[in-house]
């Protein structure tokens, strides 16, 4: 059995301990030591790496009762070695474990969801809750789970008897019988877990919760504290300073400006589809009725004007092709007609034009791989 020295200090950053055991498994090493403070990867919460007796750590895991240490070079049984975790990114872990704890145990105590899932990644902290809860209280909870941080509250670890838990009150998504560890913020909240946390909440710094989605049965948040909320927020905040210097506006007032550039960009995006429509019927109008077929390259087009275009050029045709794109990338298109069915005539198109598309018999859109040359030679 491993001796867990992040049960007894969770702040242990180096420590020495004797090789129980190594052997190869898949280009790695497989060492267990008589005692660890590295975690093993559990209950959302990532494995502890680092260094140990001169070799990387790249991953920990449990077997059975024993810590697991995968390492990129061999250690002789017997010897005593080193251990040093690499403890920015534990530490970061136990900043951002302990607050969601903090916020777990306030959603509990507000509405008496559980929380039914958590993952701790690069992305963030998610934790799914099984009921809902919108923004607004979301950020009620946010701003009681920083008041924790700031009253510096402690974070207690304890091993109750079997016989005891019976009458203790904890939040588990297990139902554990003996070896339960909780963890306990002192007014907050009391979570049976197995990683290691920080001695007091002020470590923490500051919990931000980023963002929330509805699912079928409740909400997942996502949420960051620590270090890592730090830097996220601080590059938000170098966005919104460049922002606001390209937009010319103070950076508390970069939100109306935005608005004010989308609701220009809409008017524009209208006026340029007004535009086009008239390009479009001025070519329509000019066009002398012909038995066969129209076709039109339009570069700038989109598939809404590419249609417009070939419904009001196929009354002068017997099919309207229009096509936007260019030789690199491919060609989208449009084909109409008043009075053949296309969708036979686009089937040998795109068999020869490397194509793909359909649609109904007046209309079939799609796009080709062909050039210019090879759809206007198409078409002759």
């Amino acid at each position: 059995m491993t001796r867990r020295l992040y049960y007894e200090d969770s702040h242990i950053k180096e420590f020495d301990a004797v090789v129980v055991s190594c052997r190869e498994r898949d280009g790695a090493f497989e060492v267990v030591l008589d005692k660890t403070a590295f975690f093993p990867e559990g209950g959302g919460n990532p494995a502890d790496v680092g260094t140990l007796g001169g070799v990387n750590v790249l991953y920990t895991f449990e077997r059975g009762d024993e810590v697991v240490h995968r390492c990129d070079g061999p250690l002789e049984p017997g010897e005593t070695v080193r251990g040093a975790i690499d403890w920015e990114k534990r530490f970061s872990n136990m900043q951002n474990h302990t607050a969601e704890h903090i916020v777990s145990g306030i959603v509990h105590r507000r509405h008496g969801y559980a929380n039914v899932g958590f993952h701790m990644g690069e992305e963030g902290v998610i934790v799914d809750f099984d009921g809902f809860m919108d923004d607004t209280e979301l950020s009620n909870i946010e701003r009681e789970a920083n008041e924790v941080v700031w009253r510096n509250v402690a974070v207690i670890q304890s091993f109750p008897a079997p016989e005891e838990l019976p009458n203790l009150e904890y939040r588990s998504k297990l139902d554990l019988t003996e070896n339960v560890r909780l963890v306990t913020i002192e007014g907050v909240d009391v979570c049976a877990c197995c990683a290691p946390h920080v001695k007091r909440t002020g470590e923490i710094g500051v919990i931000k919760i980023f963002e929330s989605i509805r699912r079928k049965n409740g909400v997942r948040v996502r949420m960051l504290a620590g270090d890592r909320a730090y830097e996220d927020l601080k590059k938000r905040a170098g966005s919104v300073v460049e922002i606001s210097a390209l937009l010319s506006a103070k950076p508390d007032e970069v939100r109306p400006a935005v608005e004010r550039l989308l609701a220009d960009r809409d008017a524009l995006q209208y006026k340029l589809g007004g535009l086009k429509r008239r390009i479009i019927q001025q070519k329509v109008d000019i066009m002398q009725e012909t038995q066969g077929n129209l076709l039109f390259f339009e570069p700038d087009f989109d598939m809404k004007n590419l249609q417009l275009l070939a419904t009001a050029a196929k009354e002068k045709c017997a099919v309207a092709a229009a096509f936007s794109g260019d030789d690199t990338m491919g060609y989208k298109y449009v084909l109409a007609s008043a009075a053949t069915d296309l969708r036979p005539f686009a089937k040998e198109m795109n068999a020869a034009l490397q194509g793909k598309g359909g649609g109904k018999p007046e209309l079939v859109t799609g796009s080709v791989k062909a050039t210019r040359a090879e759809i206007e030679k198409y078409f002759m």
